[in-house]
C-alpha cells in the first residue's frame, strides 16, 4: 500500500487544500493529513485550534465521499531534524510528501524522501482568505462550504477579525 502525507496548517481549510487532496488520492492509496502547528492558535497566522481544524477537514472530505485518509498533529518544534523525527516517530509509515511549502520540503528531503509540490490556485491562500476575512471582504467562494459553514458555526470570522486588531 501506497501512503502519502499531505503537510499544511489549513488555516483555514480552501478550495485549494480540497483538490490537492483529490490529485494525491490519485496517486496514494491513504493520505495522511498533518496538521502543522497543531500547538498553536488564536494568533493572525493560526486562528483555529488544531481540533477546530481536524473538524473542518473532517467535515468537507464527508461531504465530498472522501475517506482515505487520516488526520494527525504536527506540532512547531523550530528544528528541522526534530521536527522530521517526531513525524517518522507518531504517523503512519509513508512514501511520498506533498506540500506547497519550500520549508517542509527542504526539510523531508535533507532526510531522502520524495517530495512533490502541489500545485498552488492563484489567488487561493489561507492567508489571503484571513486577510480577506479581515478586511470584510467576500471570501466564502475560496472554501468548500462545509469550510465556510464551520468557520461560522465556531465564530471564525470574528475571531479572525480580533487577531488582526492585535
Amino acid at each position: 500500500m501506497k501512503r502519502g502525507l499531505f503537510v499544511g496548517r489549513f488555516q483555514p481549510f480552501h478550495l485549494g487544500h480540497l483538490e490537492d487532496i483529490e490529485d494525491a488520492l490519485k496517486e496514494v492509496d491513504e493520505l495522511i493529513i498533518g496538521i502543522g502547528s497543531s500547538n498553536e492558535e488564536s494568533t493572525k497566522e493560526n486562528p483555529f485550534s488544531a481540533e477546530e481544524r481536524i473538524e473542518m477537514i473532517d467535515t468537507v472530505l464527508q461531504k465530498y465521499g472522501i475517506k482515505k485518509y487520516r488526520i494527525f498533529k504536527i506540532p512547531d518544534f523550530h528544528d528541522d531534524n526534530k521536527w522530521v523525527e517526531h513525524i517518522e516517530k507518531n504517523i503512519p509509515k509513508f512514501d511520498i510528501v506533498y506540500t506547497g511549502n519550500e520549508w517542509t520540503e527542504r526539510c523531508f528531503r535533507a532526510k531522502k524522501y520524495e517530495v512533490k509540490k502541489i500545485k498552488l490556485v492563484k489567488g487561493i491562500s489561507s492567508t489571503i482568505i484571513r486577510e480577506m476575512i479581515a478586511g470584510s471582504k467576500e471570501w466564502k467562494k475560496l472554501v468548500p462550504k462545509g469550510a465556510a459553514d464551520f468557520i461560522g458555526k465556531i465564530k471564525g470570522v470574528e475571531r479572525v477579525k480580533k487577531t488582526f486588531k492585535k
